[in-house]
């Protein structure tokens, strides 16, 4: 998450202090339509998987905690733990 909050500074270099797990990134301006296909590369090379934009909806960025459920998460397949 470390990379996110960086990458999010940079973005927004008045954003004073860390980001709240659960602050709405989109309500508070902190990533923006100018900025989100970055994001989505930032968010690809961290969880080492491609985002299909046809499989997620704006809410699956809205926090770091989504942020982290939703992709830096690693998911067990069933076949893997049979």
């Amino acid at each position: 998450m470390d990379s996110i909050t960086a990458w999010l500074h940079e973005k927004n270099p008045g954003l004073a202090g860390g980001v709240a797990p659960d602050e709405d990134l989109i309500e508070a301006r902190l990533i923006d339509s100018m900025d989100f296909l970055e994001f989505i590369d930032l968010l690809e090379e961290l969880s080492g998987d491609s985002i299909d934009l046809q499989e997620v909806t704006i809410d699956d960025f809205r926090t770091l905690d989504r942020i982290r459920q939703r992709f830096l998460t690693p998911t067990v397949s069933s076949a893997a733990s049979g």
